[in-house]
Order: structure tokens, then sequence, then C-alpha cells
């Protein structure tokens, strides 16, 4: 009974050391900051380089910031305008809306195209359409053209964002253009159109974005902005938008630290995925893991997101736990597997080092610990060789 005890702890001893994790190997290029290399085999992160202006802005013309901001608003579909044209009540005089080609219609007949124009000019066109259609008196301020509302505005977004593409900012709730409209005063400030608020809808920058060289290409012409104020509390040299501009922000190649918060031009919040299976816990339920533990704020650190798993602490012999990080290298889209010892992650000194930041729709995994792991085969191993036992045991 002695030899058949012994061989049974040597082939748990043996299964539970194959049970352990190993380290998980990744592409080369796929490492992005400098958190996720590992103590035993590190991985240089790559290094930052200076950012080059776009190709899109080689034929273009440029235009200070301060100038392109004093510019009017041009108007776009959806905008509401106040036509008052003298000595008319019912016909032409009324509130208009921008229609999604672009146009506005007066008396059913009369289409005048109004967007990507600003008021002034749309003002002086539709004057001079209604006198040469003799609809009114060529008099001095005899047709006037106020704002009522400037809606929502498509926006193109590329570079070192998360969610590239077109966007649109400055909608507004039903209740608010409600108010607009009833509102006698004219023009509007619809703060939702800017370069700030089309980042944050196009995901927020990257970590790896340059913030002092956001580019803002409207037409023919361009401007660069510096919105590193954002992230320091400092000035933000932020602009309106309107319908056709594009915004790039180009990368510098590697994950800045100070980009990982929540600001004006990054994300607020990240959505991460958990799965915490190790004992007591033997479903995701029973670890506590739902919307509220999954959406953290941008720039939450591994450890921070393994403690909302409740995968830190517990019993002594299962406070050893190892966990993963799935993520992705924003830069390239290559996908990295990060592991860690949780106890080295909470004891260790240098934990800052090999703490990396979240990203959105990172994963994060825990495992048991070895001693949990060597019960587990313990008992595995009980179960298979216990009624053969039983049953030597019987025959003799």
């Amino acid at each position: 009974m002695k030899f058949k005890s012994a061989i049974l702890l040597a082939s748990a001893l043996n299964l539970s050391a194959c049970a352990t994790m190993e380290q998980p190997g990744n592409s080369a290029g796929s490492t992005y900051a400098a958190q996720q290399a590992n103590r035993t085999i590190p991985v240089a992160a790559p290094k930052c380089h200076s950012v080059t202006p776009p190709a899109e802005i080689q034929n273009l013309r440029f235009v200070p910031a301060p100038e392109l901001a004093a510019s009017p608003d041009l108007l776009a579909a959806g905008d509401r305008l106040r036509l008052m044209v003298s000595g008319d009540k019912d016909q032409l005089t009324k509130i208009y809306v921008i229609s999604s080609d672009g146009s506005i219609e007066l008396q059913g007949q009369l289409r005048i195209h109004a967007a990507g124009k600003t008021v002034s000019a749309l003002q002086a066109e539709i004057a001079q359409q209604l006198v040469a259609r003799q609809l009114v008196r060529n008099l001095s301020n005899g047709v006037r053209i106020s704002q009522v509302e400037l809606a929502g505005v498509p926006v193109s977004v590329s570079g070192a964002v998360f969610e590239k593409g077109t966007v649109r900012v400055g909608e507004r709730q039903a209740e608010v253009r409600t108010l607009n409209i009833s509102n006698d005063a004219a023009g509007d400030m619809n703060i939702g159109r800017s370069v700030t608020t089309a980042l944050r809808a196009a995901g927020g920058a990257r970590p790896d974005a340059d913030p002092r060289s956001v580019y803002l290409i409207r037409g023919a012409v361009w401007t660069q902005l510096d919105l590193s104020g954002a992230l320091d509390g400092s000035f933000a040299n932020d602009l309106p938008v309107t319908a056709g501009d594009r915004i790039i922000i180009p990368s510098v190649g590697c994950a800045q630290d100070y980009m990982f918060r929540p600001s004006a031009i990054t994300a607020p919040g990240i959505r991460v995925y958990m799965s915490n299976l190790s004992r007591p816990g033997s479903n995701n339920a029973s670890s506590a893991i739902g919307k509220e533990t999954t959406s953290l704020p941008y720039g939450t650190r591994f450890l921070q997101g393994l403690v909302a798993a409740n995968c830190v602490g517990g019993s002594a012999m299962n406070a050893g736990r190892s966990a993963v990080l799935i993520s992705r290298n924003p830069v390239n889209g290559q996908s990295i597997v990060i592991s860690r010892s949780v106890e080295k992650l909470v004891r260790e000194a240098d934990r800052d080092a090999y703490d990396p930041y979240l990203m959105p729709g990172d994963s994060i995994v825990c495992y048991d610990s070895a001693a949990m792991n060597l019960r587990d085969v313990i008992s595995t191993v009980g179960e298979v060789v216990s009624p053969y036992v039983l049953f030597s045991n019987v025959n003799k």
C-alpha cells in the first residue's frame, strides 16, 4: 500500500507540473507598451518617432488655426433657418430645414442649395432669386436669414483613433431642438460640433497618437491644432467643425503613458472581457463579474482589472494565482497575450513596470494557483485509483 501511495503521489506531482500554465508566445512586433515586457524574457517596446504631415494636405493651402476659427459657420443638412421677407407673413416668411441634399425649397418651386454656404452668402442668393422672379422688391434688408439651430454633421476621422471612420457630432435631443425653435434669439452655438467631440465619437485618441499634431481639413484648406492641453489641463486649441470636415491625428508608433487617461480627446471609459473560473468561484456570476465590473475608466491597469474580476486575495492555497491579459497592438493589429503572477504584481515594488494598461476590448482570464492544481490532480487520481484498491481488497 505504501508503494501504491508513493506512485499516486508521484503521478499527482507530475500532472500538476503539466497543469502549470506556460509562458504564452507572441509574434515579433506585437508588443506596443513597455509594461507588456516579461521579467524573465524582456522584450523592448517600440520607440516613438516624429510624425510627418499626412499626404492628404500636400496640394491644399495652409491657414492658421485662429483664421479658420474666425471664419463663419458653414451651413449643413439638418440646420434650421428663419427666413424673414419684408411685407410677407405667411408665404415666404417661415422656418426652413436644409434637406438631405443640402437645399431648401421656397413656395414649393424655388429650390436653392444652402449646405456649405455661410448665412450671409445664402441670404444674398435668396434675395437675388426672389427679386429676379419679381416676388419681392429690391430693398435693403428686404430679405433676412437667421440661424435657428445648428444640427449634427458628419465628420471623417482617421489616424490614431480606436474607431476611425465617419462620425456624426452635434446631435441633439428632441427637447433641446424644441427649445431652440421656440426661442426668439438669432443664432445658435452647438458645442458638440467640435474637433474634440469628433475624436471621442471615433473611440478616442489611441495611446500612440500625437495630440500636438491634429490636422483639420476643410475643403481646399487645412490647419494644425495642438490638443495636448486636453490632457494636462492647459489650453486646448479646439475648433468647431462642419459637414465634410476631415480630422487626422497621426501616430508616433509607441504607447505613451500620459495618453492613458480620460479626457476631452480620449475615451472616458472602456469595456473589457473577464473570466474568473478559479476557486472558489465556479462561474463568472459567483465571481461577481457583470456589466458594472467590466466597464472601467480609461487608464485602468491590469492589476485593477484583476481586483474587479475578484482574482486577487482569498485563501493561502489559491492566493498565488496567475492571470492572462489578451490584447491587440493598436498600431499593427497583432494580438498579444501577457501572463502575470498575481501575487508578484501585488507584492513586488517594481509592479508598475510590469502592470500594463487596459485597452478597449481587452480580455482578462484568471487561473488557479499551483497548490489548487495539485489538489485537483490528487483528487482526480484518487477518484480513479480508489475503486481499483477497493476491488483488490475485496478479492483478497
